[in-house]
């Protein structure tokens, strides 16, 4: 487990490991908020990068008729 310390200025490192398996460069932006009583820190991606993610997702599901 990564510890990291909140520095005077309200700020903390991401350690290499995490960023490393994340794939996260300098400049990265995140949707930071509070959830269940700790900080979620969401990385922002492009819409580009999400190309090709739902490949394989089973598309064969009944739908209602309003809903085409």
């Amino acid at each position: 487990m990564n510890t990291v310390t909140l520095s005077t200025k309200f700020q903390i490192s991401i350690p290499k490991g995490v960023r490393e398996s994340l794939k996260l460069v300098s400049g990265t932006k995140f949707i930071v908020m509070p959830y269940q009583g700790r900080v979620e820190m969401i990385p922002v991606r492009e819409m580009k990068s999400l190309f090709g993610s739902l490949k394989g997702i089973d598309t064969t599901i009944i739908r209602d008729e309003d809903r085409l």
